[in-house]
């Protein structure tokens, strides 16, 4: 992959990103700030932005989103799909509570 080619999916991801947040902004706030990782302040900057606005800051260099999945617990949750042992019922509720608990932290 080139240089161009990777700034050109960097601002896609951006793009979709910040629309994705001004929806979510939009729809349910106090979700959209738990689920997003964002402040009040950037949610307010973020619901005003124009679609050339949000073109604009998009088209940096910078992705603007970050993984919040810096848990090792998490990671397993995330990877142990196929893996053999648990049932499916107790791995879709661990993945629930895991779910909750990160809310509940944010």
């Amino acid at each position: 992959m080139n240089t161009e080619q990777i700034l050109a999916e960097i601002r896609d991801t951006n793009l979709s990103y910040l629309t994705l947040a001004q929806t979510l902004v939009s729809q349910d706030r106090d979700q959209a700030l738990s689920r997003l990782g964002i402040t009040e302040e950037t949610a307010d900057l973020i619901s005003v932005l124009s679609p050339a606005q949000m073109r604009k800051v998009a088209s940096g260099n910078t992705v603007l989103c970050r993984m919040r999945v810096n848990d090792d617990m998490v990671w397993g949750l995330l990877t142990d799909h196929g893996k053999s042992g648990a049932s499916a019922a107790a791995r879709v509720q661990a993945r629930l509570a895991a779910g909750h608990a990160a809310v509940a932290e944010a």
